[in-house]
């Protein structure tokens, strides 16, 4: 715990909710790095978490050995993600530094983005802004940008059991979709008709979806799970929607099956190595492409943003913390 005689040090990798920041500053010394428009480099978090007792970091933040170590006297990591899956945990655990998380907030707001890609990606909606903003128009019934539909057609949910798959199954339903998945543990049948849910095996769905959805989690198991054998039993007409995490697809045998028009096209959120996206996907127009977007609404940032303060105030305060992920530093 930081001394009493002076305020705690907190340092925040991105401008987050004012609201909480204001909290925050009314029980911490804060200081935030101000560019909301790229990644803090790793030289300048280091930096900074140098001089401070608490590290708040956002998703899109590798929180590696090397910044764990910069600090020995970094008292805590706070995360405005749900997962800790960019901090090595194991090397704060070694340190007897707490790690905390999120609450699974971003359930709607990814579905959200996740049926607003795969319908841009079918309707070629940023082909035809691009094409309108250039003062060109072909007509209201040119052939020149032919699409795709998505009402009526199958969309199958890869690990599509868990809240998202089902948010985004319900959002199907309002377009009359066949509703496929396929999860490693099935879910009771009852939990199934609830949320119009038809299970198959992992194969059957990638030869049956028009829109092939990916709601896996990362881990050993997952990392390419899609690959080259995959975009092979899809359809040619398929789409495949990302919004999960990038390395879950190999991305380089995606650039292949789209180079080669083993499938009609890609819309994804997420990227094998964020930030970086590969140069032959940027330059495809059948390839919609977001930032990572999935949490980005004000109500969902301001609600993840004060959570982390929550859990912040917990700890300067002596108090459990409800979103521990390695509560067994406590008893080190």
């Amino acid at each position: 715990m930081p001394p009493n005689k002076s305020k705690a040090r907190v340092f925040v990798t991105q401008p987050v909710s004012e609201r909480a920041l204001k909290r925050l500053r009314a029980a911490a010394s804060v200081k935030v790095f101000p560019d909301s428009s790229r990644i803090i480099p790793k030289r300048t978090l280091i930096a900074a978490v140098r001089k401070a007792d608490i590290l708040f970091c956002l998703l899109h933040d590798t929180i590696d050995r090397d910044v764990v170590k910069a600090n020995p006297k970094l008292r805590m990591i706070a995360a405005q993600s749900i997962t800790p899956s960019n901090i090595d945990v194991e090397a704060a655990t070694a340190r007897r530094i707490p790690v905390t998380v999120t609450a699974p907030l971003t359930t709607e707001a990814t579905a959200d983005l996740g049926f607003g890609l795969m319908i841009a990606a079918a309707r070629r909606i940023l082909e035809g802004d691009r094409l309108a903003r250039s003062g060109k128009f072909p007509g209201s019934q040119s052939a020149h940008l032919m699409g795709s539909f998505v009402w009526g057609k199958t969309i199958g949910l890869i690990g599509g059991g868990g809240l998202i798959g089902k948010a985004v199954a319900r959002r199907a339903r309002g377009f009359d979709m066949r509703v496929l998945y396929w999860t490693p543990r099935r879910k009771p049948e009852s939990e199934e008709r609830e949320a119009g849910l038809t299970y198959v095996p992992f194969d059957q769905l990638l030869r049956e979806s028009d829109f092939v959805s990916i709601h896996s989690p990362l881990n050993k198991e997952t990392r390419h799970q899609i690959g080259a054998h995959q975009f092979g039993l899809m359809k040619k007409t398929a789409f495949l929607i990302n919004t999960a995490r990038g390395a879950i697809v190999d991305e380089a045998a995606l650039v292949r099956a789209l180079t080669r028009k083993q499938i009609a096209g890609a819309a994804l959120d997420v990227f094998e190595h964020e930030p970086k996206i590969d140069k032959a996907l940027r330059t495809m127009a059948n390839v919609v492409l977001t930032p990572h977007l999935g949490s980005a609404t004000l109500d969902v940032r301001e609600e993840m943003a004060g959570i982390v303060v929550d859990n912040i105030l917990a700890f300067l305060g002596g108090h459990k913390l409800p979103n521990c992920v390695n509560p067994e530093v406590f008893a080190l």
